[in-house]
């Protein structure tokens, strides 16, 4: 399998906007939670998708979404 990786600046700033939502999600967890979710039930699941953000945010900054994505569709569709 000959998978190719070519770095982008585009997607390193939205990653690092990406990743920034996600941080502020987490500092910012218990006024969401309060305001948009079900308040103290959903505190640890607003931190838990922050957090998730933060990683995906991470991901995409260093580019490697494309690289995982070429990974999985080679994987599943070449025969």
């Amino acid at each position: 399998m000959d998978i190719s990786y070519e770095f982008s600046v585009g997607w390193m700033i939205a990653g690092l906007v990406i990743a920034a939502v996600g941080g502020a999600v987490v500092i910012f967890y218990k006024q969401i939670a309060d305001n948009l979710a079900n308040g103290v039930s959903s505190y640890d699941r607003v931190k838990l998708f922050g957090v998730i953000t933060v990683i995906v945010g991470f991901v995409v900054t260093a580019n490697l979404h494309t690289f995982i994505l070429e990974f999985l569709v080679k994987l599943i569709f070449n025969r």
